[in-house]
């Protein structure tokens, strides 16, 4: 494994830098394990909030924001991942520049917009623990709630591209 200074933001993966075929076999089945596991996980959260009308609430919209943030890291990220850490890591394949940037704003979005709903339930817990009830029902309604979410995911689409690292000198 490449020491510190070494690592720059041009490098395709940190899996790939693992010398022995066996670590790189073994972190591409685990990658495996967790794209599935957190695929079917947060499937069925959302499955079971939409099919119940009882846990249709506010905090558990933003919740549902997270885990939709979650399959953009578990069913698209991860998968990739574990495939790439079985390829030679020569492949022209992974120093792609457009590969790289999609492989990152994926990351970035999933990892953002699942931050933002983890601080959206913080506050709808701090509002409702602090506040009156009133003042509670007034700011969550549903489209407040709703307006609150698609909030999150456009400041991530914003903010995404300011990540460090996403974008390397060649792929501007």
């Amino acid at each position: 494994m490449p020491n510190a200074s070494s690592w720059s933001a041009s490098s395709p993966l940190l899996l790939l830098w693992e010398d022995s075929s066996g670590t790189r076999i073994f972190l591409s089945l685990l990658y495996a394990v967790l794209a599935i596991s957190g695929t079917l996980s947060n499937v069925m959260v959302i499955y079971l909030v939409f099919s119940f009308k009882k846990l249709q609430t506010t905090s558990n919209a933003f919740i549902v924001n997270g885990c939709a943030a979650d399959l953009s890291v578990c069913a698209l990220w991860m998968p990739q991942e574990a495939v790439l850490g079985l390829l030679p890591p020569n492949s022209s394949s992974l120093r792609s520049a457009e590969y790289r940037l999609l492989r990152g704003g994926l990351l970035g979005l999933g990892l953002t917009v699942s931050l933002a709903s983890h601080l959206l339930v913080a506050f709808n817990r701090y509002v409702l623990i602090t506040k009156l009830p009133s003042v509670y029902q007034a700011l969550y309604q549903r489209r407040h709630t709703g307006c609150m979410i698609g909030l999150s995911w456009a400041l991530t689409l914003l903010l995404v591209p300011l990540l460090p690292g996403l974008w390397t000198p060649g792929s501007a």
